[in-house]
């Protein structure tokens, strides 16, 4: 019997190395261009990076505007439909941080390997 769960949907959306921290960026300052979002995490692929843009903008979670000018300039916007994301986000941020702590308390009651 299977369960229905939708998290796994929302999870595997946001699942990745640097899928939270663009969304985390693109809601910070609202609206970003590519190079810029390359300057603010400057570990990223640009093909990782463009990857990652395109399937927030499939899913609806980001806005892609391209004004006509020489060179195009691109920006990238998180959407309305997005923004219902970013307490499930600092929900996720504020349990992780709690959760890293739990662990550094666990490890110091944790006898040492040398008491043994």
């Amino acid at each position: 019997m299977t369960i229905p769960c939708k998290a796994n949907e929302v999870l595997e959306l946001l699942t990745g190395k640097w899928k939270h921290i663009i969304l985390f960026h693109l809601m910070e300052h609202e609206t970003l261009r590519f190079s810029e979002l390359r300057r603010l995490i400057p570990d990223i692929t640009k093909k990782m990076l463009t990857a990652h843009l395109r399937e927030f903008e499939s899913h609806r979670i980001i806005s892609r505007t391209i004004y006509p000018s020489v060179p195009p300039k691109v920006e990238y916007a998180v959407t309305d439909y997005g923004k219902e994301l970013l307490p499930i986000m600092k929900m996720l941020d504020g349990w992780g941080q709690q959760h890293m702590e739990n662990l550094e308390e666990w490890e110091k009651e944790q006898p040492s390997s040398e008491s043994i």
